[in-house]
């Protein structure tokens, strides 16, 4: 789950298995695999950052995290 901000600035956790799509319109749109759409505060550099250490952080990308946070390498 990563957590983002409304533009009206209430937050809010999103499950990014489901993001299909991240676009700037100017403001950044976020695309549902269902259609529904969501407009937030963040980048979209942001929010691929955070798509990104989600994934991470649940082993998708190939890599683990040890104790103190660092990455490691399957073996």
């Amino acid at each position: 789950m990563i957590t983002l901000t409304r533009l009206n600035g209430k937050r809010f956790t999103l499950n990014a298995i489901y993001i299909e799509q991240v676009e700037a319109f100017p403001d950044t749109t976020i695309t549902l695999t269902n259609g529904k759409k969501f407009v937030v505060r963040e980048s979209v550099e942001d929010v691929m950052l955070l798509v990104e250490t989600f994934y991470r952080n649940i082993s998708v990308l190939g890599l683990r995290r040890d104790a103190e946070g660092s990455d490691v390498e399957r073996q």
